[in-house]
């Protein structure tokens, strides 16, 4: 099978970005935190390819360990909206039109209610902006997403023969749901986790640009743009590379999902 041209562009704009945080665990061009005044906001050359901000750090070094935390913010917060969304999913399929689906729902519900930015205020009036706390309220809104998925994907298949089968056969809710549900909706699950894993990446950011994300010295694309505002006329590379490397890893990330789409969803598979 002939894989999708937007899965082999997403993945490679993916791959070069999560390289580039792995290269920082063990080298950049330069200490991210390392202050030069001499060298404050120089264009991109040759010593310095981004070339440096209003503190004379250098910006591709910077962009290089803030890869490693937008993605592993982004991780977290998916890994969080899964690993309580799709039980509880599952859970609320399992029983549908009972008094607990009813609560499951309704609480989702409530959690949409406040967006993620609203959940981190809240979260940050208590215990202080970080990236810990950017990833609870980015998973905490990941959460109702999860469980919305599981549910409608579960739903049909409660009413298939294989279903039936197994129930006659006495097998349980919670049985069932692990070994037949489940694994018939994975693909609507690995295409969901993609998509938030990019929009995660968007939330850290925006998260950061306000304040409420990681805190210096950790590098952030969104605090990197956030200090840029006011240096935008003078050096305006400073916004220009840190919004490009988000344009370019939220768009890696959801081709693709596109291209898994395509893969793993039997309907497409038949169009073609």
């Amino acid at each position: 099978m002939r894989l999708p041209a937007s899965l082999l562009i997403g993945g490679v704009l993916f791959a070069l970005f999560a390289a580039a945080a792995l290269l920082s665990f063990l080298w950049t061009p330069y200490d991210h935190t390392a202050m030069a005044i001499s060298d404050r906001m120089l264009r991109p050359s040759a010593q310095h390819l981004l070339g440096t901000d209003h503190f004379g750090r250098d910006i591709l070094s910077m962009i290089m360990v803030g890869a490693r935390t937008s993605i592993a913010v982004a991780i977290l917060a998916v890994g969080i909206g899964m690993a309580a969304g799709v039980p509880l999913g599952l859970l609320a399929a399992a029983n549908r039109g009972s008094l607990l689906d009813e609560i499951i729902m309704r609480g989702n519900d409530l959690v949409f209610a406040f967006p993620s930015l609203v959940i981190a205020i809240l979260i940050t009036a208590v215990f202080g902006p970080s990236a810990t706390n950017a990833i609870i309220a980015i998973g905490i809104f990941n959460i109702p997403v999860f469980a919305r998925v599981a549910r409608g994907g579960a739903l049909p298949l409660w009413t298939l023969d294989y279903v039936m089968a197994a129930r006659v056969a006495g097998k349980g809710k919670i049985r069932i749901s692990l070994e037949h549900i489940l694994t018939n909706i994975a693909n609507l699950l690995i295409v969901q986790g993609t998509i938030q894993f990019s929009l995660g990446i968007l939330a850290e950011a925006a998260l950061s640009y306000v304040g409420l994300g990681a805190q210096p010295p950790t590098p952030s694309w969104g605090r990197m743009l956030a200090d840029s505002q006011t240096m935008i006329s003078l050096a305006p590379h400073m916004a220009i590379f840190p919004g490009l490397a988000i344009v370019f890893t939220v768009l890696g990330l959801n081709l693709v999902g596109d291209g898994l789409r395509d893969i793993l969803d039997p309907r497409v598979r038949r169009e073609r």
